[in-house]
């Protein structure tokens, strides 16, 4: 299940493509970079997401195991 970064960070890198899009039809380079920046942080902010799910999956694991 995606967590709160994950869904964020998608929502970002989104956003970013219609800033950026938008910025090339109207010819406006600032909104272009805006989206691109937009872009960028969605794709980190979604990387570090997926590492906090894994680690959080991986501790679920583990306490599990440990119960056993």
């Amino acid at each position: 299940m995606l967590n709160k970064n994950e869904i964020n960070g998608t929502v970002d890198q989104a956003k970013g493509k219609v800033k950026q899009a938008v910025g090339t039809l109207t010819g406006n380079d600032g909104l272009k970079a805006e989206g691109q920046a937009d872009e960028v942080v969605g794709k980190v902010e979604s990387v570090v997401g997926g590492a906090i799910r894994k680690v959080e999956d991986e501790t679920t694991r583990i306490r599990k195991a440990v119960k056993r």
